[in-house]
């Protein structure tokens, strides 16, 4: 922590949590306070989702496929992100490897500094202020796991932070920088090709006895179930860290599993859990 006249700016490493956003407004006039905004960070490594309100119904869907086109539509108007955080003394800056919008063309930026138990967030080159309010959770056990898919190489992010976890699958098609989701969505051919531009995975839950339990996601058939994250540390191979298997939901609503190279790891690897046998011989 430090003071820069009269405001207080937090270290990263004061950073580790749950945020959750009350306030954005812009000096022009317009303001939100309805959006859900939560941002779990980590050592470094940070994940975002952000869903606007009136939420579709999703009860009878079960996979990519099922969507329709009303509900694909909300869903393009999600933002969400994951990557690393990082400090050059002035300004945060928040570096995306998943972005679930197209790739914005300014970087993400500002100043961060306390006021009272709230934190103000400041905008560097979009002119915004936030208003962020730590959520009182345990910050023990902490991990953050950055990952690459086996089969697809698409990216990934898993992290713990006490009871809650986020957890983040990029999309394999690449999409045009600078336009919004819901006009790719808009001028898509078909509902398939809607559906596969909305296919990022952004997941908050909670750490149960039963299990990895996704509470609120980007797709929203994901929630309540288990991600069931299994840790093989011994995994061999190119990436020292291991392997990271995940259960995902295939396109057609099936069960899947996800398996995962880990490229990095954060805090302790052992607050993801790994198999019984492997535990076992510990």
């Amino acid at each position: 922590m430090k003071t820069d006249d009269t405001k207080t700016i937090p270290a990263i490493e004061e950073l580790a949590g749950l945020w959750r956003r009350s306030l954005i407004a812009w000096p022009e006039g317009p303001r939100d306070t309805t959006t859900w905004v939560n941002w779990m960070q980590g050592p470094r490594a940070y994940l975002d989702l952000r869903q606007p309100v009136d939420k579709p119904d999703f009860h009878d869907v079960h996979g990519l496929r099922q969507l329709e086109a009303a509900q694909v539509a909300w869903m393009a108007e999600q933002e969400g992100f994951a990557g690393s955080l990082h400090f050059d003394g002035t300004y945060y800056e928040w570096r995306r490897e998943i972005d679930f919008q197209p790739q914005a063309i300014y970087s993400d930026e500002g100043k961060l500094w306390y006021d009272g138990d709230m934190m103000i967030e400041e905008g560097r080159d979009i002119a915004y202020i936030e208003h962020w309010h730590r959520e009182p959770i345990k910050l023990e056990p902490i991990c953050a796991m950055r990952l690459k898919g086996r089969a697809d190489g698409v990216r990934g992010f898993l992290l713990r932070v006490g009871p809650l976890f986020m957890y983040a699958r990029g999309r394999s098609a690449e999409m045009p920088a600078g336009k919004h989701l819901r006009e790719l969505v808009a001028a898509a051919p078909n509902l398939q090709a809607a559906q596969d531009l909305v296919d990022c995975e952004i997941s908050q839950g909670t750490v149960t006895s039963a299990g990895w339990i996704v509470q609120r996601s980007s797709l929203p058939f994901r929630e309540a179930q288990d991600i069931d994250p299994e840790h093989f540390a011994q995994a061999g191979g190119d990436y020292p860290h291991g392997m990271l298997v995940t259960r995902d939901t295939a396109p057609d609503g099936r069960g899947m599993l996800h398996h995962w190279d880990i490229l990095d790891v954060e805090g302790d690897a052992n607050a993801i859990p790994q198999p019984q046998n492997m535990r076992a011989a510990r």
